[in-house]
Protein backbone atom coordinates (compact mmCIF):
# COMPACT_ATOMS: atom_id res chain seq x y z
CA UNK A 1 0.00 0.00 0.00
CA UNK A 2 1.38 3.41 -0.91
CA UNK A 3 2.29 5.32 2.21
CA UNK A 4 1.37 8.67 0.70
CA UNK A 5 -2.26 7.51 0.45
CA UNK A 6 -2.18 6.67 4.15
CA UNK A 7 -0.82 10.07 5.06
CA UNK A 8 -3.38 11.83 2.88
CA UNK A 9 -6.11 9.94 4.74
CA UNK A 10 -4.66 10.97 8.10
CA UNK A 11 -4.46 14.59 6.95
CA UNK A 12 -8.10 14.51 5.82
CA UNK A 13 -9.15 13.13 9.22
CA UNK A 14 -7.19 15.81 11.06
CA UNK A 15 -8.86 18.54 9.00
CA UNK A 16 -12.34 17.17 9.67
CA UNK A 17 -11.62 16.75 13.39
CA UNK A 18 -10.44 20.36 13.51
CA UNK A 19 -13.56 21.59 11.74
CA UNK A 20 -15.83 19.50 13.96
CA UNK A 21 -14.21 20.47 17.26
CA UNK A 22 -13.32 24.07 16.46
CA UNK A 23 -14.44 26.32 19.29
CA UNK A 24 -15.15 23.39 21.63
CA UNK A 25 -14.90 24.23 25.35
CA UNK A 26 -13.04 21.36 26.96
CA UNK A 27 -14.40 22.03 30.46
CA UNK A 28 -17.98 21.61 29.21
CA UNK A 29 -16.98 18.57 27.15
CA UNK A 30 -15.46 16.75 30.17
CA UNK A 31 -18.44 17.77 32.31
CA UNK A 32 -20.83 16.14 29.86
CA UNK A 33 -18.71 13.00 29.68
CA UNK A 34 -18.52 12.71 33.46
CA UNK A 35 -22.34 12.63 33.71
CA UNK A 36 -22.73 9.73 31.28
CA UNK A 37 -24.84 6.73 32.33
CA UNK A 38 -22.85 3.91 30.74
CA UNK A 39 -25.52 1.27 31.41
CA UNK A 40 -27.26 2.25 28.18
CA UNK A 41 -24.21 1.16 26.19
CA UNK A 42 -25.11 -2.50 26.83
CA UNK A 43 -28.38 -2.57 24.83
CA UNK A 44 -26.74 -0.30 22.25
CA UNK A 45 -23.94 -2.79 21.63
CA UNK A 46 -26.47 -5.64 21.48
CA UNK A 47 -28.49 -3.80 18.81
CA UNK A 48 -25.33 -3.18 16.82
CA UNK A 49 -24.38 -6.87 16.69
CA UNK A 50 -27.94 -7.78 15.73
CA UNK A 51 -27.51 -5.35 12.84
CA UNK A 52 -24.24 -7.05 11.89
CA UNK A 53 -26.06 -10.41 11.87
CA UNK A 54 -28.61 -8.92 9.47
CA UNK A 55 -25.70 -7.72 7.31
CA UNK A 56 -24.38 -11.28 7.16
CA UNK A 57 -27.87 -12.50 6.19
CA UNK A 58 -28.05 -9.90 3.43
CA UNK A 59 -24.62 -10.92 2.14
CA UNK A 60 -25.73 -14.57 1.99
CA UNK A 61 -28.44 -13.59 -0.52
CA UNK A 62 -25.96 -11.60 -2.62
CA UNK A 63 -23.44 -14.43 -2.62
CA UNK A 64 -25.84 -17.31 -3.28
CA UNK A 65 -25.59 -17.15 -7.11
CA UNK A 66 -21.77 -17.13 -6.92
CA UNK A 67 -21.33 -20.35 -4.97
CA UNK A 68 -19.61 -23.07 -7.02
CA UNK A 69 -21.27 -26.51 -7.25
CA UNK A 70 -20.83 -28.78 -4.24
CA UNK A 71 -18.32 -31.00 -6.05
CA UNK A 72 -15.89 -28.09 -6.38
CA UNK A 73 -16.32 -26.71 -2.87
CA UNK A 74 -16.17 -29.85 -0.79
CA UNK A 75 -12.50 -29.22 -0.12
CA UNK A 76 -10.99 -25.77 -0.44
CA UNK A 77 -7.42 -24.91 0.17
CA UNK A 78 -7.21 -22.72 3.28
CA UNK A 79 -3.69 -21.36 3.00
CA UNK A 80 -1.10 -21.08 0.25
CA UNK A 81 2.55 -21.08 1.21
CA UNK A 82 4.92 -23.45 2.94
CA UNK A 83 3.85 -27.07 3.61
CA UNK A 84 3.43 -26.22 7.27
CA UNK A 85 0.87 -23.58 6.38
CA UNK A 86 -1.10 -25.79 3.98
CA UNK A 87 -4.31 -27.07 5.55
CA UNK A 88 -7.46 -28.61 4.15
CA UNK A 89 -10.89 -28.29 5.66
CA UNK A 90 -14.26 -29.62 4.58
CA UNK A 91 -16.79 -26.90 3.77
CA UNK A 92 -20.48 -27.15 3.04
CA UNK A 93 -21.62 -25.75 -0.28
CA UNK A 94 -23.77 -23.15 1.42
CA UNK A 95 -23.00 -19.75 2.84
CA UNK A 96 -25.44 -19.17 5.67
CA UNK A 97 -25.59 -15.97 7.69
CA UNK A 98 -24.06 -17.90 10.59
CA UNK A 99 -21.00 -18.90 8.57
CA UNK A 100 -20.64 -15.40 7.08
CA UNK A 101 -21.00 -13.51 10.37
CA UNK A 102 -17.34 -14.04 11.43
CA UNK A 103 -16.12 -12.97 7.97
CA UNK A 104 -18.20 -9.78 8.10
CA UNK A 105 -16.86 -8.97 11.58
CA UNK A 106 -13.28 -9.63 10.42
CA UNK A 107 -13.90 -7.17 7.58
CA UNK A 108 -15.09 -4.49 10.01
CA UNK A 109 -11.99 -5.06 12.11
CA UNK A 110 -9.81 -4.58 9.03
CA UNK A 111 -11.56 -1.32 8.18
CA UNK A 112 -11.13 -0.09 11.75
CA UNK A 113 -7.39 -0.66 12.08
CA UNK A 114 -6.04 -0.35 8.54
CA UNK A 115 -6.46 2.45 5.98
CA UNK A 116 -8.21 2.44 2.60
CA UNK A 117 -11.03 0.18 3.83
CA UNK A 118 -8.82 -2.88 3.35
CA UNK A 119 -11.31 -4.81 5.48
CA UNK A 120 -13.60 -5.16 2.44
CA UNK A 121 -10.75 -6.77 0.51
CA UNK A 122 -9.87 -8.91 3.52
CA UNK A 123 -13.33 -10.46 3.77
CA UNK A 124 -13.28 -11.13 0.01
CA UNK A 125 -9.92 -12.84 0.52
CA UNK A 126 -11.24 -15.00 3.36
CA UNK A 127 -14.32 -15.86 1.30
CA UNK A 128 -12.18 -17.01 -1.61
CA UNK A 129 -10.01 -19.06 0.72
CA UNK A 130 -12.94 -20.77 2.43
CA UNK A 131 -15.53 -20.99 -0.36
CA UNK A 132 -13.66 -20.49 -3.63
CA UNK A 133 -15.60 -17.37 -4.66
CA UNK A 134 -13.48 -15.12 -6.95
CA UNK A 135 -12.42 -11.93 -5.21
CA UNK A 136 -13.63 -9.69 -8.04
CA UNK A 137 -17.11 -11.23 -7.86
CA UNK A 138 -17.39 -10.96 -4.06
CA UNK A 139 -16.15 -7.37 -4.24
CA UNK A 140 -19.04 -6.69 -6.62
CA UNK A 141 -21.44 -7.80 -3.88
CA UNK A 142 -19.63 -5.51 -1.42
CA UNK A 143 -20.09 -2.59 -3.81
CA UNK A 144 -23.79 -3.43 -4.11
CA UNK A 145 -24.02 -3.39 -0.32
CA UNK A 146 -22.40 0.04 -0.20
CA UNK A 147 -24.69 1.47 -2.88
CA UNK A 148 -27.83 0.15 -1.18
CA UNK A 149 -26.52 1.46 2.16
CA UNK A 150 -25.93 4.82 0.52
CA UNK A 151 -29.51 4.90 -0.74
CA UNK A 152 -30.79 4.21 2.77
CA UNK A 153 -28.50 6.84 4.28
CA UNK A 154 -29.63 9.52 1.83
CA UNK A 155 -33.23 8.60 2.64
CA UNK A 156 -32.47 8.85 6.37
CA UNK A 157 -30.99 12.32 5.88
CA UNK A 158 -33.99 13.53 3.91
CA UNK A 159 -36.38 12.11 6.52
CA UNK A 160 -34.33 13.48 9.42
CA UNK A 161 -34.17 17.00 8.02
CA UNK A 162 -37.72 17.49 9.31
CA UNK A 163 -36.34 17.39 12.87
CA UNK A 164 -33.46 19.79 12.19
CA UNK A 165 -33.81 23.30 13.58
CA UNK A 166 -30.35 24.74 12.82
CA UNK A 167 -30.08 24.04 9.08
CA UNK A 168 -30.26 26.83 6.53
CA UNK A 169 -32.37 26.55 3.41
CA UNK A 170 -29.19 26.55 1.31
CA UNK A 171 -27.83 23.48 3.11
CA UNK A 172 -31.20 21.76 2.77
CA UNK A 173 -31.23 22.40 -0.97
CA UNK A 174 -27.65 21.15 -1.36
CA UNK A 175 -28.51 17.95 0.52
CA UNK A 176 -31.64 17.45 -1.58
CA UNK A 177 -29.66 18.01 -4.80
CA UNK A 178 -26.98 15.57 -3.67
CA UNK A 179 -29.72 13.04 -2.98
CA UNK A 180 -31.11 13.45 -6.51
CA UNK A 181 -27.66 13.05 -8.09
CA UNK A 182 -26.97 9.97 -5.98
CA UNK A 183 -30.35 8.51 -6.90
CA UNK A 184 -29.66 8.98 -10.63
CA UNK A 185 -26.21 7.37 -10.32
CA UNK A 186 -27.75 4.48 -8.40
CA UNK A 187 -30.41 3.91 -11.06
CA UNK A 188 -27.71 3.84 -13.76
CA UNK A 189 -25.74 1.27 -11.74
CA UNK A 190 -28.73 -1.01 -11.23
CA UNK A 191 -29.71 -0.77 -14.90
CA UNK A 192 -26.18 -1.87 -15.87
CA UNK A 193 -26.28 -4.68 -13.30
CA UNK A 194 -29.70 -5.85 -14.50
CA UNK A 195 -28.54 -5.87 -18.13
CA UNK A 196 -25.26 -7.83 -17.98
CA UNK A 197 -24.93 -8.44 -21.73
CA UNK A 198 -25.37 -4.75 -22.50
CA UNK A 199 -22.88 -3.84 -19.76
CA UNK A 200 -20.25 -6.24 -21.10
CA UNK A 201 -20.73 -5.02 -24.69
CA UNK A 202 -20.41 -1.40 -23.59
CA UNK A 203 -17.35 -2.17 -21.44
CA UNK A 204 -15.78 -4.08 -24.35
CA UNK A 205 -16.33 -1.17 -26.73
CA UNK A 206 -14.80 1.33 -24.29
CA UNK A 207 -11.88 -0.88 -23.28
CA UNK A 208 -10.98 -1.78 -26.87
CA UNK A 209 -10.88 1.90 -27.78
CA UNK A 210 -9.06 3.53 -24.89
CA UNK A 211 -7.08 0.78 -23.10
CA UNK A 212 -3.69 -0.53 -24.34
CA UNK A 213 -3.94 -4.04 -25.81
CA UNK A 214 -1.89 -5.79 -23.12
CA UNK A 215 -4.34 -4.62 -20.41
CA UNK A 216 -7.55 -5.42 -22.27
CA UNK A 217 -7.89 -9.14 -21.50
CA UNK A 218 -7.43 -8.89 -17.70
CA UNK A 219 -9.66 -5.81 -17.51
CA UNK A 220 -12.45 -7.45 -19.52
CA UNK A 221 -12.06 -10.57 -17.40
CA UNK A 222 -12.55 -8.46 -14.29
CA UNK A 223 -15.67 -6.84 -15.78
CA UNK A 224 -17.09 -10.29 -16.57
CA UNK A 225 -16.55 -11.49 -12.97
CA UNK A 226 -17.86 -8.19 -11.62
CA UNK A 227 -21.06 -8.46 -13.62
CA UNK A 228 -21.38 -12.03 -12.42
CA UNK A 229 -21.15 -10.77 -8.85
CA UNK A 230 -24.22 -8.61 -9.45
CA UNK A 231 -26.26 -11.67 -10.45
CA UNK A 232 -28.53 -11.43 -7.41
CA UNK A 233 -29.86 -8.06 -8.64
CA UNK A 234 -31.48 -9.69 -11.65
CA UNK A 235 -34.50 -10.76 -9.61
CA UNK A 236 -36.80 -7.90 -8.49
CA UNK A 237 -37.87 -9.99 -5.50
CA UNK A 238 -34.28 -10.51 -4.38
CA UNK A 239 -33.50 -6.84 -4.93
CA UNK A 240 -36.50 -5.85 -2.80
CA UNK A 241 -35.37 -8.30 -0.13
CA UNK A 242 -31.86 -6.81 -0.07
CA UNK A 243 -33.19 -3.25 0.20
CA UNK A 244 -35.62 -4.32 2.94
CA UNK A 245 -32.91 -6.03 4.98
CA UNK A 246 -30.70 -2.97 4.55
CA UNK A 247 -33.45 -0.74 5.92
CA UNK A 248 -33.76 -3.02 8.97
CA UNK A 249 -29.96 -2.92 9.45
CA UNK A 250 -29.87 0.85 9.58
CA UNK A 251 -32.95 1.18 11.75
CA UNK A 252 -31.27 -1.16 14.25
CA UNK A 253 -28.14 0.96 14.10
CA UNK A 254 -30.25 4.06 14.67
CA UNK A 255 -31.55 2.22 17.74
CA UNK A 256 -27.97 2.14 18.95
CA UNK A 257 -27.72 5.89 18.37
CA UNK A 258 -30.83 6.22 20.54
CA UNK A 259 -29.30 4.10 23.32
CA UNK A 260 -26.16 6.26 23.36
CA UNK A 261 -28.40 9.33 23.50
CA UNK A 262 -29.85 7.89 26.72
CA UNK A 263 -26.31 7.73 28.11
CA UNK A 264 -26.37 11.54 28.08
CA UNK A 265 -30.13 11.84 28.81
CA UNK A 266 -30.62 13.50 25.43
CA UNK A 267 -34.21 13.90 24.28
CA UNK A 268 -33.71 13.69 20.53
CA UNK A 269 -36.46 12.44 18.20
CA UNK A 270 -35.80 9.16 16.42
CA UNK A 271 -36.04 10.76 12.98
CA UNK A 272 -33.46 13.30 14.15
CA UNK A 273 -31.13 10.41 15.01
CA UNK A 274 -31.77 9.06 11.51
CA UNK A 275 -30.33 12.36 10.27
CA UNK A 276 -27.27 11.95 12.49
CA UNK A 277 -26.84 8.35 11.38
CA UNK A 278 -27.10 9.29 7.72
CA UNK A 279 -24.68 12.22 7.91
CA UNK A 280 -22.06 10.45 10.02
CA UNK A 281 -21.98 7.45 7.67
CA UNK A 282 -22.15 9.45 4.44
CA UNK A 283 -19.16 11.44 5.65
CA UNK A 284 -17.17 8.19 5.89
CA UNK A 285 -17.25 7.99 2.08
CA UNK A 286 -14.56 10.69 2.23
CA UNK A 287 -11.17 8.91 2.38
CA UNK A 288 -9.69 9.34 5.86
CA UNK A 289 -7.78 7.55 8.58
CA UNK A 290 -8.66 3.99 9.66
CA UNK A 291 -11.97 3.68 11.48
CA UNK A 292 -13.27 6.86 9.78
CA UNK A 293 -11.66 8.97 12.50
CA UNK A 294 -12.58 12.59 11.94
CA UNK A 295 -14.95 12.12 9.02
CA UNK A 296 -17.53 10.12 11.01
CA UNK A 297 -17.22 12.54 13.93
CA UNK A 298 -17.62 15.63 11.78
CA UNK A 299 -20.79 14.27 10.18
CA UNK A 300 -22.24 13.19 13.52
CA UNK A 301 -21.51 16.47 15.28
CA UNK A 302 -22.96 18.38 12.32
CA UNK A 303 -26.13 16.34 12.63
CA UNK A 304 -26.42 16.77 16.40
CA UNK A 305 -25.87 20.53 16.28
CA UNK A 306 -28.48 20.72 13.49
CA UNK A 307 -30.90 19.19 16.01
CA UNK A 308 -30.14 21.99 18.46
CA UNK A 309 -27.70 20.10 20.73
CA UNK A 310 -24.90 22.33 22.05
CA UNK A 311 -21.44 21.59 20.68
CA UNK A 312 -19.82 20.18 23.82
CA UNK A 313 -22.65 17.73 24.41
CA UNK A 314 -22.78 16.83 20.70
CA UNK A 315 -19.04 16.12 20.74
CA UNK A 316 -19.28 14.00 23.89
CA UNK A 317 -22.15 12.04 22.36
CA UNK A 318 -20.53 11.44 18.96
CA UNK A 319 -17.08 10.54 20.33
CA UNK A 320 -18.66 8.06 22.77
CA UNK A 321 -20.76 6.64 19.96
CA UNK A 322 -17.68 6.26 17.76
CA UNK A 323 -15.73 4.40 20.45
CA UNK A 324 -18.65 2.04 21.07
CA UNK A 325 -18.98 1.42 17.33
CA UNK A 326 -15.23 0.79 17.00
CA UNK A 327 -14.12 -1.18 20.05
CA UNK A 328 -16.50 -4.18 20.40
CA UNK A 329 -16.53 -5.20 16.73
CA UNK A 330 -12.74 -4.74 16.46
CA UNK A 331 -12.14 -6.95 19.51
CA UNK A 332 -14.53 -9.63 18.22
CA UNK A 333 -12.96 -9.41 14.75
CA UNK A 334 -9.51 -10.03 16.24
CA UNK A 335 -10.89 -13.10 18.04
CA UNK A 336 -12.44 -14.48 14.86
CA UNK A 337 -9.25 -13.75 12.94
CA UNK A 338 -7.20 -15.85 15.34
CA UNK A 339 -9.83 -18.59 15.33
CA UNK A 340 -9.77 -18.72 11.53
CA UNK A 341 -5.97 -19.07 11.52
CA UNK A 342 -5.42 -15.68 9.89
CA UNK A 343 -2.30 -13.65 10.51
CA UNK A 344 -1.90 -9.89 10.53
CA UNK A 345 0.17 -10.27 7.36
CA UNK A 346 -2.92 -11.59 5.58
CA UNK A 347 -4.33 -8.06 5.68
CA UNK A 348 -1.53 -7.09 3.31
CA UNK A 349 -1.55 -10.38 1.40
CA UNK A 350 -5.16 -9.68 0.48
CA UNK A 351 -4.03 -6.71 -1.62
CA UNK A 352 -1.94 -8.91 -3.89
CA UNK A 353 -4.48 -11.70 -4.47
CA UNK A 354 -6.38 -11.57 -7.76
Amino acid sequence: MRRWLVWIGVAVSVVFLFLALRGLRLDEFWRDLSRANLFWLIPGIALYFIAVAFRAWRWSFLLAPLLPPPATTKHVERNQGSPGELQMKSRQATMSATSLFPIVVIGYMGNNIYPARIGELLRAYVLRRDHGVPISSSLATVLIERIVDGIIMVAFVLIGLRAAINVSETVTRVIALAGVVFAIATIVFFVLALAPQFTQRMAGAIVNRVVPERFRAPLLGFVEKFVGGAHSLRSPIDLARIVGISAVVWLLETGKYWCVAQVFTLTVPFDGLMLVNGLSNLFTVIPGAPGAVGTFDAGGILGMTALGVEQSLAAAYVLTLHVVLWLPVTALGAFFMLREGLRWGDLWKAEAVK
